[in-house]
């Protein structure tokens, strides 16, 4: 059972969330949040899985509070929902913490498989928002997200194989399957790629991965 709590202030939202959430028998809403600072009472408090937030809110917006509840050791994921074009907050939006970016528009089975998603380590970015980053960042300059490209060739062969299988959203399970070493092993090559990379998380390796042109197929 994968443990949700949903931050968004508009009431009907959440009552809809909640209500779609709990038609699937392995997902599970724990609580409701009104805003980011609730978001954060409520994360520590009743320890979720997944973390479905929205970014615009009063009082404390879902950049800051995912920022927050994401600095933490044993966090919950986090899976940001949202109705504006990603861009306007582009760089804030990448280094949250976030695992994953949808539209609010998104189908409801889509939504429930993100949750499950970043639940399973995964990064999800949606395909309109996929679409947006690239576009943006084939205008930005190499100082973007604060990535020196010339730290790529310093990467082992083993993390130029991992590199592309986390950009097309594979859990550290199936990238083990797929390369056949343990999950334990995918994961700690993961850890340097973060290091080396100078990024926070798997979302933000993706996005390099895309910017390198080293996502694969």
């Amino acid at each position: 059972m994968i443990r949700v709590l949903l931050a968004d202030d508009d009431a009907l939202v959440r009552q809809a969330l909640h209500a779609m959430l709990e038609s699937h028998d392995d997902l599970h809403v724990v609580g409701e949040a009104r805003d980011g600072q609730e978001a954060i009472t409520m994360a520590r408090r009743l320890h979720p899985d997944v973390v479905l937030m929205d970014i615009r809110m009063p009082h404390l917006d879902g950049l800051a509070a995912t920022c927050e509840i994401t600095k933490h050791a044993g966090c919950p994921s986090v899976l940001m929902l949202t109705t504006f074009d990603v861009t306007e907050y582009i760089d804030q939006a990448l280094t949250s913490g976030a695992d994953g970016f949808l539209l609010k528009d998104a189908p409801p089975l889509e939504v429930a498989q993100a949750i499950r998603d970043v639940a399973q380590g995964k990064a999800v970015l949606s395909n309109d928002i996929t679409l947006q980053i690239v576009h943006l960042v084939r205008d930005r300059s190499r100082a973007f997200l604060g990535i020196d490209r010339d730290l790529l060739p310093s990467l082992t062969n083993r993390e130029r194989d991992i590199l592309p299988l986390i950009a097309q959203g594979r859990s550290n399970a199936e990238i083990g399957h797929r390369l056949h070493v343990s999950e334990a092993t995918v994961k700690a090559h993961v850890s340097r790629l973060l290091i080396k990379l100078d990024v926070g998380n798997r979302v933000q390796l993706a996005i390099l991965a895309h910017r390198a042109g080293l996502a694969g197929e």
